[in-house]
């Protein structure tokens, strides 16, 4: 039997896989390193950071007052997860960038001219919704929460523990300011129509106020900070799919026309 050199069927089939598999290696290990290289960076000034977190409740408590640590590595600890988060939080754009190098080469011009800006907007939109909650809910919630006490009541919040609650409000809002981009996919993909949606208001109001309810401390006030913006993000998102939907419409229109 002669060798003629072929490479046998199953490796032909087995060869793009490894090739893929080996690229997203490759990106996977470009995001670590560049969440590592940004949290060394970044370690040095941990503890102004968490000092910067914890402005907004530090400002409305009596002068003198301070947080606690009520676990003997929470000093080190906190400050550590708190840098790692803001890590991953700044290195975002470029793990995005990297799956969308993973995955560009598999689209059509045309989809790629879309899920470009719609990356971006979904990246500017998350950092919108920590922005939003630092600078607006923070300051609201912790007066409600520092003045409705008790007066012989001394607030010594755990630095854990706030650490814990304020990231849980950094990434609810976060990716409650999605949902234009979510709302938009629906209508511009047919899973859903902008009339269908228009008439689901109701109960996208009562959702908005139940997730609100499920990932925020339980009070009205935290609850209606998530949910009125929660629906306000999804009429933008509805006026955004009425106004490609009917660019599209317009576009199949005029080669009729002409």
């Amino acid at each position: 039997m002669s060798d003629t050199g072929d490479t046998p069927p199953s490796s032909q089939g087995h060869a793009p896989l490894i090739e893929h598999l080996v690229e997203l290696r490759s990106r996977l290990m470009r995001a670590v390193i560049a969440i590592l290289v940004i949290f060394l960076a970044l370690y040095a000034f941990s503890n102004d950071i968490y000092q910067f977190v914890a402005d907004p409740l530090m400002e409305l408590l009596p002068e003198g007052s301070q947080m606690i640590a009520t676990e003997v590595a929470s000093p080190f600890l906190a400050p550590f997860k708190l840098t790692l988060v803001v890590a991953v939080f700044v290195s975002i754009p470029f793990v995005l960038h990297q799956a969308w190098a993973f995955v560009a080469p598999g689209l059509y011009d045309k989809e790629k001219a879309l899920a470009l800006p719609l990356l971006a907007s979904s990246v500017l939109l998350f950092y919108l919704g920590a922005a939003f909650a630092y600078y607006v809910v923070f300051p609201l919630l912790f007066a409600f929460f520092t003045q409705t006490g008790p007066e012989n009541v001394q607030v010594m919040t755990d630095i854990n523990q706030y650490l814990n609650f304020v990231l849980k409000l950094f990434f609810a809002f976060g990716i409650a300011f999605e949902i234009p981009i979510a709302t938009f996919l629906l209508i511009l993909t047919g899973a859903a129509s902008v009339k269908s949606l228009s008439a689901k208001r109701p109960y996208v109001i009562l959702g908005c106020f139940v997730i609100g309810m499920l990932m925020t401390p339980p009070d009205v006030v935290s609850q209606s900070l998530l949910a009125v913006p929660m629906y306000l993000l999804y009429e933008v998102g509805l006026l955004f799919g009425r106004l490609v939907k009917r660019r599209s419409s317009d576009d199949e229109e005029a080669p009729d026309e002409a």
